[in-house]
């Protein structure tokens, strides 16, 4: 026990060993994860460098591979690259190609890559809420293996802060009492994190912090293992609303975020407790999870700073600077660019310049955060000298829906990278708000990690669907070239459509949050379907084919549901009832299709995400607790009259037949008992109905099955016998 907790100390503080060194045994163990009936036929060996860039090669000896990398990241990408371009191999969230042959093909001639960014950045805030709320130690784990396998050496690591911050507000004078109405429930961590709320889905057990604690410094230690250097938070002036109890005279502001939830609290810089407080966090963060130099920041999340005047950012920027300075002299601010894409009417050129001037070039690292929407490193010079991370935001709330802007993502990397304009770009990133989708998308970006020019996607894709599907059989890559230019043209709208069905009922386009407009004409995807129907003898026992037919039928069925659903509102409105009632079942129907579809992947069970939240507690009450937040999190997001509500919608198997589905109904019921009685329908009166409703839905507990149900290839075969004509004649009666 002496001896782990000396490794485990060696871990979270490098440092005390002296140079940095390849853990060979850490990158050996990883390869008998990934690849344990072949991991003999490998060997790790370390390879020194004086260069600042990681490297690695690969070469055969005899009847082994050699993986050779300056640090476990760097091993295990050689290993990947050989499963890929040997073995035609491929490891994602949706679907796994792991099948090799007994005896592995030998490497001609070494190969060696060495990356051209120093940083390759990994995870928002958000997506720690979105998606990983209730992952345990062997989750973690696996994700871990595919950063590393992915390249990704620069994750954010924020698990366990709110342990960090009990201690530190326990040993001020605060009691329990106090912090009640100070930290949240677990779902909603990431807002509570940057300010944004308090205490709504808690209160917090004592359980989750401790065991949370734990879990953060089993992410940490595998994550150094590795040579990955974990991105920390430090302390940017939020408060419990009881501060100014024990310390009355404090300088604090109240804010708001949307006025859905309570009014938080943000310390002034200027007040005295500011310093203390932001060297006591790290002290304390550092006492628990060692210590990278890298603190992640965020001032004013979403929340505008109460003045404008360039003097007064840049004397708050450097208050929080002082503030990590204080407790580690060679810390480095990790920033968010969000702010600056996302309210740009108040950050102007003079004031985000005023913000990062404040801190020194070589102690600032930015990270522009939806570079492939909107790059704001080029109305910016560059953040005005500060080194900063090229990132790919794609996904929003953990939504489901094909989208992407491939042809960008292929070449937006290396073009800045060569763009005398650029500044100081150290690296790439991934900042989606939600995982576990789109994999192509993941696939493609990191794959800038060994390069520095452009991807070609004539070349690329083609082996991407290899590696896949086993295979490059004619009609996936007609399919594929099809997805392309349609739900991966990246065009139009910002972020990937919703289906209606996951919209609070309505005929009035004006009233709901679901974004329903498509960055293609709907009926141009029908081809990539058929090709994939045609696709299934070569590619059906292919994992990741399955998800993407299944993800396809889903796209085009969840598509097809708004040429339905104002079908449903003209009848409606023609007073049609007989024509109303055939197409409101079909739209039904629709629901429960989609649910029996989505029910034989994994990857879309409601069941999983609710049983995942109760496991994390450990007593009758704290389970409920979880899982009312988890329920909560993908429906309302916060109250029953939350501006907020579908933003995280999904459309999982269970959501859609016990969520959506009895929405549906109940306004479909309503329609008919207005028109029958000669009433105009009272949508104001429905909605309020409704949300008592849905709230009540966010509170029950019933159970959803965690296992699958079906074959994936049977059911959309049915799927596409029983809707493909219906779904493109409905296009074309809409033309």
């Amino acid at each position: 026990m002496k001896n782990k907790r000396w490794y485990l100390f060696l871990l979270l503080f490098p440092c005390v060993t002296g140079k940095a060194q390849v853990d060979l045994k850490s990158a050996e163990a990883l390869i008998k994860r990934v690849i344990p009936q072949h991991a003999s036929h490998f060997r790790a060996e370390a390879l020194s460098t004086s260069a600042p860039a990681d490297v690695f090669e690969i070469e055969s000896r005899k009847n082994t591979i050699i993986l050779r990398g300056n640090n476990g990241v760097a091993i295990a990408s050689a290993l990947y690259y050989y499963l890929k371009e040997y073995t035609h191999c491929q490891i994602t969230w949706n679907g796994t190609n792991l099948k090799l042959s007994q005896k592995l093909p030998a490497v001609p001639a070494k190969i060696r890559r060495t990356s051209p960014y120093t940083y390759r950045y990994y995870l928002n805030y958000c997506t720690f809420n979105y998606s990983m709320s209730w992952w345990d130690w062997a989750r973690w784990e696996k994700e871990i293996d595919w950063m590393a396998l992915h390249g990704i050496n620069l994750p954010l690591a924020i698990t366990g802060q709110e342990y960090i911050w009990h201690e530190v507000y326990r040993s001020l004078g605060f009691t329990e009492e106090d912090l009640k109405t100070f930290f949240c429930g677990p779902s909603y961590f990431a807002w509570f994190w940057m300010g944004n709320l308090d205490a709504w889905g808690g209160p917090l057990p004592q359980h989750w912090m401790e065991s949370h604690r734990d879990l953060q410094q089993q992410i940490v230690a595998r994550e150094r293992a590795l040579g990955m250097k974990p991105v920390l938070p430090a302390f940017t002036g939020h408060v419990p609303a009881a501060f100014t109890k024990l310390y009355p005279t404090s300088k604090l502001k109240k804010t708001n975020w949307g006025n859905d939830f309570d009014d938080t609290y943000i310390l002034d810089t200027e007040d005295p407790m500011f310093a203390t407080l932001g060297k006591k966090f790290l002290e304390t963060q550092t006492k628990y999870y060692g210590n990278s130099h890298l603190y992640s920041a965020d001032t004013f999340n979403e929340n505008e700073p109460p003045s404008d005047d360039p003097d007064y950012l840049a004397s708050l920027s450097k208050k929080v600077y002082e503030g990590m300075r204080s407790a580690d002299p060679d810390a480095t601010w990790v920033m968010q660019g969000w702010l600056f894409y996302s309210d740009r009417k108040f950050w102007k050129g003079p004031q985000i310049k005023a913000l990062l001037d404040a801190v020194p070039n070589d102690h600032m690292l930015l990270l522009d955060l939806a570079t492939e929407i909107e790059p704001v490193w080029k109305r910016t010079e560059a953040f005005y000298g500060k080194p900063w991370i090229w990132n790919m935001l794609h996904n929003f709330g953990g939504n489901i829906s094909m989208f992407g802007r491939i042809e960008g993502v292929a070449k937006g990397p290396s073009q800045a990278l060569h763009d005398s304009a650029s500044g100081q770009m150290k690296g790439i990133g991934l900042t989606m708000e939600g995982i576990e989708q789109n994999p192509v998308l993941y696939e493609l970006m990191t794959d800038h990690t060994w390069r520095d020019q452009d991807i070609v996607l004539d070349a690329w894709l083609p082996e991407y669907i290899l590696n896949r599907y086993g295979s490059k059989d004619a009609h996936a890559l007609k399919a594929w070239q099809i997805l392309r230019t349609t739900v991966y043209n990246g065009k139009d709208i910002r972020d990937g459509a919703e289906s209606i069905i996951a919209a609070r009922p309505t005929f009035e386009s004006g009233r709901r949050w679901a974004k329903t407009t498509l960055n293609y004409p709907a009926e141009s995807l029908l081809p990539a379907w058929d090709e994939l129907m045609q696709a299934i003898p070569a590619c059906k026992d292919y994992d990741g084919f399955q998800y993407d037919l299944v993800d396809v039928t889903r796209q085009v069925l969840a598509n097809y549901a708004l040429p339905l659903h104002q079908s449903i509102a003209e009848l409606y409105i023609r007073k049609d009832t007989i024509g109303f009632a055939r197409e409101t079942e079909k739209f039904i129907q629709l629901i429960d299709d989609l649910d029996r579809l989505l029910a034989t992947r994994k990857d879309f069970l409601l069941g999983k995400w609710l049983e995942d939240a109760r496991r994390c507690g450990i007593t009758k009450e704290e389970k409920d607790l979880y899982e009312q937040n988890a329920r909560n999190l993908i429906t309302l997001w916060g109250g029953a009259g939350n501006r907020l509500h579908e933003y995280s919608c999904r459309q999982w198997s269970g959501l859609l037949s016990d969520f959506y589905k009895p929405r549906w109904q109940q306004f479909f019921q309503q329609r008919i008992i207005a028109a029958r009685q000669r009433q105009p329908f009272d949508q104001q009166r429905f909605d309020e109905g409704i949300k008592a409703w849905e709230w009540q839905w966010v509170t029950a507990h019933t159970h959803f099955p965690e296992q699958t149900t079906g074959n994936s290839i049977d059911v959309v075969q049915q799927l596409y016998q029983q809707y493909r004509a219906a779904i493109e004649a409905s296009y074309s009666t809409m033309k």
